[in-house]
């Protein structure tokens, strides 16, 4: 519940320190005393929009600050709990507005954003303005509030999800379906590019042995002849060739060494270099020997090469590097033929969903259904009890088309009245004024309080277009929703005041150019002439004194 309220240099409040407690609290003043200065306060230190004009003129900056007791806020609990803000029983709220448009806000004495302030401020206190009655015209409002009445909330989350998970396979499926000609073409192209290389034989021939063999092929006049020529040279001329030349030259070492032993390590040298020019000339013959035209080979081998280089021109890479491309095609290819299996599943994933989702949107009718049958028969009974005697409150609850999945299911909730008996039920908005509205929005937040869990609720003169003994109804029943809640309500209707445990009165003063307002509790005496004020305006007798009085007391007894 709310502790206490601290506010400087807001608007015309100077200086203000209220200390709160549960139950029902009222606001009265004049009309443009301020008694909306409360609401804006709250307003701002839970997360509205702030703005400069807000800023006591002269002053730099204005400040809010709250403090909770979250004992009985279980929500507000886990929400400091979660965003490891807690420190203890109590919760410190800070607001600070500077002339300059900024605004900081603080949670147990720590910064925090603005979107921060405002999820916890919805989980300790609930606002209902003047024409909050009038959001009852809107279809989803009335489908939340039946929601609400009938806790569907955990149910409500779990088709959410579902509905979010098959919109989003939903546009998955979509977006590949788009592609999915693109996809065709581009799948036959590989088929084709893939069956082409395999055609070439790329995978069952060897570039860098073929590319060497036709060199051979292509030049085999060549290599005979050079390599014959060589044989001439270091074998075979008897007269001038190297061999013969060396065993000259190593007999001419011997006779050398026998002279001078010096001379003995050249002349082996000698033998062995004609060792090695023996073992060549014996390679070379018998590799020439080996060597063979074969003009059907080359033609081979010049086609088959005029294929591979053609390939790699068209593929923009190295004959070496063709095979490589090879497999990056049928990876390409896998991955489509991927895609078209992950079609299927979506497709299998989407009924899955929907199915899911019937049965869960079916389960979430019937409560709604349920709940309807039970919340109309509660809340009827009170708007009878609230200057409607004839009334009837019907909560219709009717299924849309089923082949539309919605985040909040297949229903339409329309709330319908009947003023007389007999008379066919119309949907509020048609047959309801805006007094009855407003007895009917009573009546709806009575019945929802045992749904709540927010500990505050704020009641900004619901009350209006009422009177007489509807207006005392509706004090009991806002003084009953204070046994559970702590409720504050601004008002101009002294039968609801004498109905407060504490009672508040905004009152407002001029000083030259300078206007303040200043709000304070009231004593019992204070508290019975302020309700004969209400009653019997400015002029109070004895006698509007004395029904203040007995309206007190009657108060006390309920």
């Amino acid at each position: 519940m709310l502790c206490s309220l601290n506010i400087r240099d807001l608007a015309v409040v100077q200086i203000l320190d209220l200390d709160f407690h549960d139950g029902l609290t009222v606001l009265t003043g004049e009309t443009g005393a301020g008694k909306s200065i409360l609401l804006t306060a709250l307003g701002l230190a839970l997360g509205n929009r702030a703005d400069p004009g807000y800023i006591r003129s002269g002053c730099k900056k204005a400040e809010i600050n709250l403090e909770f007791d979250i004992n009985d806020a279980s929500e507000a609990k886990q929400w400091l709990t979660k965003n490891e803000l807690e420190e203890g029983r109590n919760c410190l709220i800070r607001r600070v507005l500077s002339d300059d448009g900024r605004s900081r806000a603080f949670v147990n004495n720590r910064p925090v954003t603005l979107q921060s302030l405002q999820e916890l401020g919805s989980s300790l206190i609930e606002i209902h303005g003047q024409h909050a009655h009038l959001k009852l015209l809107q279809s989803v409002q009335q489908r939340q509030l039946l929601d609400e009445l009938s806790e569907n909330n955990l149910i409500l989350e779990e088709l959410r999800q579902l509905h979010s998970q098959w919109r989003s396979a939903k546009t998955d499926l979509d977006d590949r379906l788009q592609k999915a000609e693109n996809r065709n073409m581009k799948e036959d192209l590989l088929d084709h590019q893939i069956a082409e290389l395999e055609r070439s034989g790329i995978e069952s021939q060897n570039y860098v042995e073929l590319l060497k063999e036709h060199i051979c092929q292509a030049n085999l006049g060549k290599i005979l002849s050079l390599g014959q020529h060589q044989l001439q040279q270091l074998y075979e001329d008897e007269q001038h060739s190297v061999n013969v030349m060396l065993e000259q030259s190593i007999n001419a070492m011997d006779d050398l060494g026998e002279l001078s032993s010096e001379f003995n390590e050249v002349s082996v040298m000698l033998g062995e270099a004609l060792i090695q020019v023996q073992e060549s000339t014996q390679i070379i013959r018998r590799r020439l020997d080996a060597l063979e035209s074969d003009p059907k080979r080359l033609e081979w081998l010049e086609d088959w090469l005029g294929v591979i280089h053609g390939l790699a021109k068209k593929h923009q890479t190295t004959p070496e590097d063709l095979l490589q491309i090879l497999s990056g095609l049928r990876e390409e290819k896998h991955c489509l033929q991927t895609g078209t299996e992950q079609i299927t599943e979506l497709v299998k994933e989407i009924a899955s969903l929907e199915t899911n989702y019937k049965r869960l949107a079916h389960k979430l009718s019937r409560r709604r259904n349920h709940g309807a049958q039970i919340f109309q028969k509660k809340i009827s009974k009170i708007i009878k009890e609230l200057g409607m005697p004839q009334g009837e409150f019907i909560i219709g609850v009717s299924s849309l088309n089923e082949g539309v999945l919605k985040p909040d299911g297949f229903d339409k909730v329309e709330f319908r009245v009947s003023s007389n008996p007999g008379l066919t039920p119309k949907a509020i908005g048609k047959i309801a004024s805006g007094g009855e509205l407003s007895r009917i929005s009573l009546a709806i937040q009575v019945v929802a309080m045992n749904a709540k869990i927010t500990p505050t609720m704020i009641f900004d003169e619901v009350d209006s277009g009422i009177g007489g003994a509807v207006a005392e109804i509706v004090g009991q029943r806002l003084r009953s929703l204070g046994k559970r809640k702590q409720v504050f309500c601004v008002t101009h209707l002294a039968q609801v005041a004498a109905q407060a445990q504490q009672h508040l009165l905004v009152e407002k003063s001029s000083k030259k150019s300078t206007t303040h307002s200043r709000v304070r509790l009231l004593s019992s005496e204070e508290r019975r002439h302020e309700i004969a004020r209400m009653i019997g305006g400015v002029n109070i007798t004895e006698q509007t004194l004395a029904h203040a009085s007995e309206m007190l007391t009657l108060s006390e007894s309920i």
